[in-house]
């Protein structure tokens, strides 16, 4: 774990309004709980269009669903009986720490192997200590079930939902009959989803409140074997970690197609491999860089009961190395087997050749946690004697995409970057900027991620020309204001290079 990247990492989204918190901060705060702020919630937005926009490409429907279910539900999908986590309590001060993630910390090594039975031998070996006043932790490990209650009315038991998948199961009948009783048919939903954490430290990583992102791809289980979307996809490169090339802490990556994972066995099926591929590209396509993921594959000690295979898209942060971030599992016909038994009610389609319970193939990630990734990976410090700081977000991602800015508040600048600005802002978001001098309005969009900021001049005045000015490279070329609006939409959509424009030049800008 990199703490002096996290601490600067924090500083720097809490400063400049991306994430606040933990909230309430007026009250002392919670820890799991933040804000997302202007600049935040613009990248959260920016990420989950493009969740949005790959499901529906891929033909999954999006339904929303309510947030809180009564109790049966939860029995059904065995959260209420083995959704927790283990606890060590302090035997001085009654300070409780979540043992898996309070050990991981500590000795990353023993991480993938820490089991609950060793637990307690881990702690001795080690001389681990309650990290709030040093004494020793209680002999026994507890489990702490992570469900939220709440009631429904007067008395009617119920929990808030720990994902979101659960309750994309529950309207099952209601799928049959929109998609007319044909097998495959996908759908997808975007939501809150609450988990009663222990004592979550690991900022957006983990929280107590959270949105999750989860597609089920429902399917007929003798067509996984031979699912018509996988020979488009067959050739492609990922590089996968199978559960044969985990020993201990040392992980082999290999690039491999999805054809050659195959016939190896490291997967069972075509559409289990397509699911996985799909994965694999939305988290490119939401700006994460292809040499930081990799494809790991549960083992048989860690993948659960139900699951016929279990892949984790895993992410190199900075701060806390390789990361979890979505999970791609083949989860059978269990979740429609379980409440079918507890509701009463029959989940089958109704097929020519008779009635068939689908399997289930789902992508289950959080948004916070790719929204973090992101700032991870991008923000880094330009000039550290300086305090220069940029944030070189992907294009399609970048909060606020142009920033306007008129050179001094005098003779008519203010007025023309006005009028510029509220011709972009009809397709553009667009930061307008007057205060102190351009070399600082300049640095303090680099820091907010804004990728090219116009800046009105004496020039422009005279000729209707602008310096259009560029984030990364700090490349500036001046430019015609009346082709400002298509040459953004060039560079935007990468058919054209900043550095190549005619005249672009680096220029000092403090």
């Amino acid at each position: 774990m990199n703490s002096e990247h996290l601490k600067a990492l924090i500083a720097f989204s809490s400063q400049k309004g991306f994430i606040w918190g933990p909230e309430p901060e007026i009250y002392g705060g919670v820890s799991g709980f933040y804000t997302y702020g202007p600049l935040g919630k613009l990248l959260k937005n920016r990420i989950e269009s493009i969740i949005r926009e790959r499901f529906v490409r891929a033909e999954f429907y999006e339904v929303e669903c309510p947030i809180v279910m009564p109790r049966p539900v939860w029995e059904a999908s065995g959260h209420l009986a083995g959704f927790s986590d283990p606890v060590l309590s302090c035997a001085k001060c009654s300070a409780n720490v979540r043992a898996d993630e309070f050990i991981g910390e500590k000795f990353p090594e023993l991480k993938e192997s820490l089991r609950a039975e060793n637990i307690l031998k881990v702690v001795e070996e080690k001389g681990l200590k309650c990290p709030v006043c040093g004494s020793d932790f209680k002999k026994e490990v507890l489990q702490h079930n992570l469900m939220m209650k709440t009631t429904i009315g007067i008395s009617g038991e119920s929990f808030l939902r720990p994902e979101t998948a659960t309750t994309t199961y529950l309207p099952f009948p209601r799928y049959a009959d929109f998609f007319r009783n044909k097998l495959p048919f996908g759908v997808f939903q975007i939501g809150k989803a609450f988990r009663n954490e222990i004592s979550p430290r690991q900022y957006l990583l983990r929280l107590r409140e959270f949105t999750q992102a989860e597609g089920q791809l429902f399917i007929h289980p003798d067509e996984k074997k031979s699912y018509y979307r996988f020979d488009v996809i067959a050739d492609a490169i990922l590089p996968m970690v199978h559960a044969g090339a985990q020993v201990g802490d040392r992980f082999n990556i290999e690039e491999m197609s999805l054809k050659d994972a195959l016939t190896k066995g490291y997967m069972k099926s075509k559409a289990y491999a397509w699911t996985l591929h799909f994965a694999y590209e939305l988290f490119l396509a939401m700006g994460i860089p292809k040499e930081r993921i990799r494809l790991r594959q549960h083992r048989s000690d860690e993948k659960a009961f139900y699951a016929d295979d279990a892949w984790d898209v895993e992410v190199n942060l900075n701060c806390f190395g390789w990361t979890e971030m979505c999970g791609v599992h083949d989860r059978t016909d269990y979740d429609l087997s379980q409440h079918e038994k507890f509701s009463k009610k029959k989940l089958e389609v109704s097929l020519e050749m008779g009635k068939v319970k689908p399997h289930v193939l789902e992508i289950a990630f959080g948004t916070d946690r790719p929204v973090f990734a992101i700032l991870d990976l991008f923000y880094s410090k330009k000039a550290e004697d300086e305090g220069k700081s940029m944030l070189c977000l992907p294009l399609d991602i970048c909060p606020v995409q142009v920033g306007v800015f008129p050179l001094f508040r005098k003779e008519g600048m203010p007025e023309q970057a006005n009028m510029i600005a509220d011709d972009l802002r009809d397709e553009f978001i667009v930061k307008y900027d007057e205060t102190q001098s351009i070399g600082k309005r300049y640095l303090r969009a680099a820091e907010e991620g804004v990728p090219f900021c116009i800046t009105v001049d004496y020039e422009t005045m005279k000729d209707k020309t602008v310096t259009l000015r560029e984030r990364d490279s700090e490349l500036q070329v001046r430019v015609k204001a009346e082709e400002l609006r298509s040459l953004l939409h060039r560079l935007f959509n990468n058919t054209v290079v900043f550095s190549e424009l005619k005249g672009a030049v680096k220029q000092d800008s403090a």
